[in-house]
């Protein structure tokens, strides 16, 4: 159960989390978090040629241009990063199981980021977007900087009938973002269009992680005959028969197509995404995580 009141909640929420999720890991990720986390440092240190594989993104074109040959630039990884963690709260967090929505997700899965980046010694900082980018908190580290930004999460409840538009929380982050960071974007993505843009510009400058939140039901309607549904970042309503085969079959079709577009724009942009459902074990999801960062920086 997430703590939503009182002053001890951030406190009672990290304690539990510890217990839950990081003992958990402890072992099974052999302490080394860096695997989730890990990114490109921000001493360039030497060149050499491309090889298949590469991070298209370190390609020196002036180099290439010069010795028609692609060589890419090299870096000395620092032991200590700043992260930022881009927090969606939109209307559409509040879907999901009443006792885990995805904004419920979002907070148990941003505070044990923010716990597993702070034990490194690594600077965190969040940006909380709801109805716009509503609250920043300026990297910091420690466990007071963590119990902060989950008091952050506690005290701002998902914003109701806005349409989302990330690419304001995109554009955002990249001007708060100095020096090269760790940026992980945590929302479902349900976005008015134009985010494209800052999300590549983001992943030119900055290691970026993207995670979606999504829930089974936003694919796969239950048999509950008519209902009501209503698109929580409008508000707008429609009534539907979900006892009909064929409009079940719609659904998940729509459901897969803009599934497919999203991993899409993401690739594009070169980074990997990684969902997490609201009835996956949090534990599991950032196992998968590190193994798929893994793979996907080789």
């Amino acid at each position: 159960m997430v703590p939503t009141t009182g002053v001890g909640a951030p406190e009672q929420l990290l304690r539990r989390l510890e217990w839950s999720v990081v003992r958990r890991l402890d072992g099974r990720l052999q302490g080394d978090y860096r695997t989730i986390f890990r990114g490109a440092g921000v001493d360039f240190r030497d060149l050499r040629e491309y090889e298949p594989g590469d991070d298209l993104r370190h390609i020196d074109w002036n180099v290439t241009a010069r010795t028609d040959v692609p060589f890419v630039r090299q870096y000395t990884e620092d032991r200590e990063l700043t992260a930022w963690l881009l927090l969606d709260r939109s209307a559409s967090m509040g879907f999901g199981p009443t006792d885990r929505p995805k904004h419920a997700v979002l907070l148990e899965l941003a505070t044990t980021l923010a716990l597993l980046l702070a034990r490194g010694g690594n600077r965190v900082g969040a940006v909380l977007y709801g109805d716009g980018v509503d609250r920043t908190v300026p990297p910091r580290q420690g466990r007071d900087q963590v119990l902060r930004i989950a008091r952050e999460l506690l005290a701002a409840p998902p914003s109701a009938g806005q349409p989302t538009d990330l690419g304001a929380l995109m554009r955002a982050a990249g001007g708060m973002a100095r020096q090269r960071s760790l940026v992980v974007i945590v929302s479902d993505f349900v976005t008015t269009p134009g985010w494209e843009g800052p999300l590549g510009l983001l992943a030119r400058r900055h290691d970026v992680v993207a995670v979606q939140l999504v829930d089974p039901r936003e694919h796969d309607l239950p048999d509950a005959g008519l209902i009501t549904l209503a698109d929580p970042e409008t508000g707008q309503q429609v009534l539907v028969d979900t006892g009909d085969p064929q409009f079940r079959s719609r659904l998940r079709e729509l459901a897969g197509q803009r599934q497919r577009q999203l991993e899409a724009v993401v690739a594009h942009a070169g980074i990997a995404l990684h969902p997490v459902s609201t009835d996956e074990d949090l534990v599991g999801a950032l196992l998968r995580m590190a193994r798929l960062r893994s793979r996907w920086r080789r």
